[in-house]
């Protein structure tokens, strides 16, 4: 007769969390997994633990698993159905996702954390007159920076440029070298054709990440649009140093090298001619 473990041989639920916590906190989280994953009955807190390892593994699909069947078990337990909606946001399922924070959102209204995920879903999903609300909602709250950042993004996206750089611009009062918010605002400065404003946030961003591409990008649309093309050359080529296959940079780059070259009225001809003068 073959030795099998039957419930009664398998340890506490409470020792193997107890041990599961302490390889966790040890770092070991792959060692920390495995004393969780052994065949038993089904137990919530075991499967919310097996979830968390998971998720800080980066192995999002399986703590979306883990986390369903704790959320399917306890229906109206909201941190379950909240660390579900999160793990699905990081598979980049959307939908399921800010379903997910809604249903969190209806138990807890004044959640920040997840006002602040579903206004971020529903920008993926291009609701941003939605999100809006959501960031909206977030900032009576809280005037943090993520609510802020998260406003700013959805006015941008809805075309409400002067509001979104009103609040782009409060956060770099607090945070002067924050690259995401310096990188919006040049691209929102480019569609709003704002040379100025675009020059000035490149040049910062160029000092903070000199490899930058929006950086770089911006320079090169600031230049071409002023006319110096020596400059656009120059920032054309450290676009595609850093960037060798941009079929932008590339065209920027015939572009401004010809005028630079020849002059507008020669280049023209250069063009119509074949490239012959």
């Amino acid at each position: 007769m073959k030795n099998r473990l039957t419930s009664f041989d398998a340890p506490p639920v409470s020792d193997l969390l107890e041990a599961a916590s302490a390889l966790r906190s040890s770092g070991l989280l792959s060692e920390a997994l495995g004393m969780l994953t052994s065949p038993r009955e089904f137990d919530a807190d075991l499967c919310a633990a097996r979830g968390a390892i998971e998720f800080a593994l980066g192995r999002f699909e399986d703590a979306a698993l883990s986390y369903s069947a704790v959320a399917l078990s306890q229906p109206g337990n909201p941190d379950a159905q909240y660390n579900l909606a999160l793990s699905l946001q990081r598979c980049g399922r959307w939908d399921e996702a800010a379903e997910g924070f809604e249903r969190v959102l209806r138990v807890d209204p004044d959640w920040t954390e997840a006002l602040l995920a579903l206004g971020a879903c529903l920008l993926e999903m291009n609701r941003a007159q939605d999100a809006l609300a959501c960031f909206d909602s977030a900032c009576r709250h809280v005037q943090h920076g993520p609510a802020l950042f998260g406003k700013a993004v959805a006015l941008q996206l809805l075309g409400q440029f002067d509001e979104a750089a009103e609040i782009y611009e409060e956060l770099l009062s607090r945070a002067p070298n924050s690259e995401e918010v310096l990188s919006n605002c040049i691209a929102m400065n480019i569609v709003n054709h704002n040379l100025a404003e675009v020059r000035e946030h490149s040049q910062r961003l160029l000092e903070l990440s000199p490899h930058s591409e929006v950086a770089l990008r911006g320079l090169v649309t600031a230049a071409l649009e002023d006319g110096n093309h020596q400059a656009a050359v120059s920032y054309c080529e450290r676009l595609l140093d850093a960037s060798p296959d941009c079929l932008e940079a590339w065209h920027n780059f015939r572009i401004a090298i010809e005028h630079f070259q020849f002059g507008p009225a020669e280049t023209a001809f250069a063009v119509h001619s074949g490239g012959k003068i």
